[in-house]
């Protein structure tokens, strides 16, 4: 039990209410502790908390456009690291043809955003067509292949020495934001028993010989085998291979009270949580904030992969885009984003994008060097 020094007090001229009622002029900047569930003091500023004339040093936040990064791997361990520390992993996969081998990742979880594309995912567990906005959770050990139906983009997030979970949901009950009813599981249909008989994608047919490359501790072991591994008849148990498309969750709403990114979060991990946020409408009370909140986020850092839509708090921003905000940096809308504040010009918001929120400063991988927009830090500036 966590027995922070809490002394609720108003100080000032403040709201008594967080995220609503500012005082007329002010823009609000949160500071808090575990990310947006432990104390937490409000201020009232005169001037946006991110109106500097000039950022220097290693908290600067990034931006990267993985739209640029269009060479095809043939696996996904070939797929270079955008960002990683000790528990968490991401890659950007993009596969244009089969692959002719398995895959198993021995160091965690694997969790597969999909972004473009469609395919068909054949692993331990049976078949799967998966579609862009899938997220399909690869639980650590399983067999899989994909053959994409075309050029394939998605996100992978790895879970390193870790298991994806769902949240706690609380009051609001377990079958809030989804029910866990609507994930789906591969089957062991018609198109799964042909797949058994089949040899590796562009091997004659005399070549049956299957590989299976297996990822431990970021090395590559491989196994050779003169069958296909999915041969499986039948399985029980309560592990399996799952998806569920961002269109079916169902976004936790207040009209009175802009909800913080914790009220998303989809999947927990160890040490880090993923969020989606998908369209819902704006809140409708006139006092409440309708764009995110300054803050520091001084415990996690801070993650967004957009995938669609018009991302109503940020400028400059496309499909295909992350950023990347280091705990301790402040941020909250961008400066375009301000006069939108509390009246908006349209009904709902029109985006998906999927946050990660990591306990453990993440380092930039080799894939984020070649496709990052270095004025990212300067599109803060200013704003009123």
């Amino acid at each position: 039990m966590k027995r922070y020094i809490q002394y609720p007090h108003v100080a000032g001229t403040a709201s008594r209410q967080a995220h609503a009622d500012l005082p007329p002029g002010t823009y609000e900047r949160e500071m808090g502790k575990e990310g947006f569930f432990g104390p937490a003091a409000f201020f009232h500023h005169r001037h946006p908390p991110t109106g500097w004339s000039r950022f220097e040093g290693p908290l600067r936040p990034h931006a990267f456009d993985l739209v640029q990064l269009t060479t095809p791997v043939s696996s996904p361990w070939d797929a270079a690291p955008l960002l990683e520390n000790a528990h968490c992993r991401l890659r950007w996969l993009v596969l244009d043809a089969p692959m002719d081998h398995l895959a198993r990742n021995a160091d965690g979880d694997e969790l597969l955003f999909v972004h473009a594309g469609t395919a068909s995912l054949y692993c331990d567990f049976g078949h799967l067509e998966i579609e862009a906005g899938d997220y399909v959770i690869l639980p650590r050990g399983t067999l899989w292949r994909l053959e994409p139906h075309g050029p394939l983009r998605a996100l992978l997030i790895e879970a390193t020495n870790a298991s994806y979970m769902l949240p706690e949901k609380g009051l609001v009950g377990a079958q809030a934001i989804f029910d866990p009813a609507m994930l789906d599981v591969p089957a062991l249909d018609d198109a799964f028993r042909a797949q058994q008989e089949q040899g590796p994608p562009g091997t004659p047919a005399a070549e049956r010989g299957w590989q299976v490359r297996i990822k431990r501790r970021q090395q590559i072991s491989t196994a050779h085998y003169p069958f296909n591994p999915l041969d499986a008849i039948g399985w029980h148990g309560d592990l399996a291979v799952c998806r569920i498309n961002v269109r079916d969750l169902r976004p936790l709403m207040s009209h009175r009270y802009h909800l913080p990114p914790s009220a998303h979060t989809t999947f927990v991990a160890n040490r880090f949580v993923v969020c989606t946020f998908v369209p819902r409408p704006f809140e409708t009370d006139p006092g409440a904030l309708k764009v995110p909140f300054f803050h520091n986020n001084d415990d996690y850092d801070e993650v967004i992969f957009y995938h669609a839509g018009d991302f109503f708090s940020r400028d400059n921003i496309h499909p295909g885009m992350v950023t990347f905000h280091p705990a301790g940096f402040t941020h909250g809308p961008h400066p375009k984003a301000l006069s939108r504040m509390l009246v908006q010009t349209k009904p709902a918001t029109d985006e998906y994008a999927v946050m990660i929120d990591t306990r453990d400063a993440l380092e930039l991988g080799s894939a984020a060097a070649g496709v990052e927009w270095p004025g990212y830090v300067d599109s803060w500036q200013g704003g009123t």
